[in-house]
């Protein structure tokens, strides 16, 4: 797994009114890191083990090897709550969850295959799913995304939820798949197959 880095952290206990006002809660926690996908499924473990919500994320275009300054990275995320113990036990979850979650790589290619077993309210609002439910992550560079995320569609019984179509703001795609635990699996599987396989021959012209 390649690992995360965290780039900034930061607690604001007393929001300026007109800061609470904009991003929703008196307390926020917000960080940055070298990678967003990782970070999204972060921020969604920290709305499981705390009463926050993510009020703000957004990848950075370009990508973290391309970052305009050295704390931007990739992507900053944004923990709201209603006090400053709830947004720290939040964040904490959330950078116990980096040290879990990461691309991996195929032949010089990375990629995320990554079952999230029972999404929280940040991706269960981004896949359009019910709170419990279980995703398939799936990133990759362009061309092996939109591979690799047929390719998982096909080795299981999972319904396509979001396609990222490439370039997303990193210049990466793919997608976010739901079913039951062990067809999220498999679709994990069976991307990651894929991308290996492309990884290995390019240019296949049959």
């Amino acid at each position: 797994m390649i690992p995360v880095k965290v780039l900034a952290l930061r607690y604001l206990n007393n929001v300026s009114t007109a800061l609470a006002a904009e991003l929703g809660a008196p307390s926020l926690g917000l960080l940055t890191t070298d990678c967003d996908d990782a970070t999204y499924i972060a921020l969604d473990a920290a709305t499981k083990a705390a009463d926050v919500r993510v009020s703000y994320g957004r990848s950075f275009y370009a990508g973290a090897a391309n970052a305009s300054t050295p704390n931007a990275g990739e992507v900053i995320g944004v923990l709201a709550g209603p006090t400053p113990g709830a947004v720290r036990s939040g964040m904490e979850a959330a950078l116990s969850a980096l040290e879990r979650v990461g691309f991996e790589e195929a032949g010089g290619v990375p990629y995320l295959a990554h079952t999230v077993a029972s999404v929280g309210s940040f991706l269960a609002q981004e896949a359009g799913v019910p709170l419990g439910s279980a995703v398939a992550y799936l990133i990759a560079p362009p061309l092996e995304a939109m591979y690799a995320m047929d390719g998982a569609l096909k080795a299981a019984d999972v319904k396509l939820c979001k396609l990222y179509t490439p370039p997303s703001e990193t210049n990466f795609g793919g997608g976010l798949l739901s079913g039951t635990q062990s067809a999220c699996q498999a679709a994990c599987a069976a991307f990651a197959a894929a991308v290996a396989e492309v990884a290995a021959d390019p240019i296949k012209k049959e």
